[in-house]
């Protein structure tokens, strides 16, 4: 992810959730209009092969993986299409754009075959996942496409495995020995979700490549 390294990456986590709602064009204008570098964003496949970005699955219409885009955006009008958001870069040319891939076993291979293929050739953005076996499917389909594993819990041990670019662990899981050993394997470091001050210049003191963040007011002093 060289081309992410020209600094701390600042991401607004769903956009600028605290001043809008999440997951929208507004939240994600929002965030980039204030300066941060990036955003980062949730999708889910519908039924009919649209990325839908929202952060649920379950939605009045049963998951939303069983529905069709149409259906969900006449129950959500303000819900977009992944290309939709992308196309704030013709506004935010230097945005970044962390895509976040959710998954139900199952589902995540699939739909990352098709992503894969959406995200083709387009430049500043990754996909990261909780998931495996979603990423590993990314891999396979769009060798080129940086990758990212997300971490609720230390799962360290499965990096060798995956084959990506960057490791995604909430901030209570960085410590001055785990940014060592992620380092070791040339990993680029992104942390969530940071809202706290304090913590964002722990963070940046051992070295993290970004931070993503509810507050832009907080992560936007600290670099870029």
């Amino acid at each position: 992810m060289t081309a992410f390294r020209q600094r701390p990456l600042r991401l607004g986590h769903r956009g600028a959730p605290l001043k809008a709602k999440e997951n929208t064009l507004e939240s994600f204008r929002l965030a980039l209009e204030a300066g941060l570098d990036g955003v980062e964003l949730d999708v889910w496949p519908t039924r009919d092969g649209v990325f839908a970005v929202r952060h649920d699955p379950d939605t009045p219409l049963g998951p939303v993986f069983q529905v069709d885009y149409a259906d969900l955006k006449a129950q959500e009008p303000d819900l977009p299409r992944l290309e939709e958001v992308l196309a704030l870069k013709e506004a935010f040319p230097q945005a970044v754009f962390n895509v976040e891939l959710k998954s139900f076993p199952g589902l995540g291979e699939e739909a990352a075959r098709r992503l894969a293929a959406l995200l083709r050739g387009r430049e500043g953005v990754w996909v990261s996942s909780f998931d495996p076996l979603a990423l590993l499917a990314l891999r396979k389909a769009a060798p080129g496409l940086p990758l990212g594993f997300l971490m609720a819990e230390d799962h360290s041990a499965l990096l060798p495995c995956l084959g990506v670019e960057a490791v995604h662990p909430h901030h209570a899981l960085v410590t001055e020995e785990a940014v060592a050993g992620w380092r070791k394997r040339g990993l680029f470091v992104v942390a969530w979700t940071v809202n706290e001050e304090g913590e964002a210049r722990r963070l940046l003191a051992l070295g993290l490549d970004g931070l993503i963040g509810d507050r832009p007011e907080v992560l936007l002093p600290l670099g870029g």
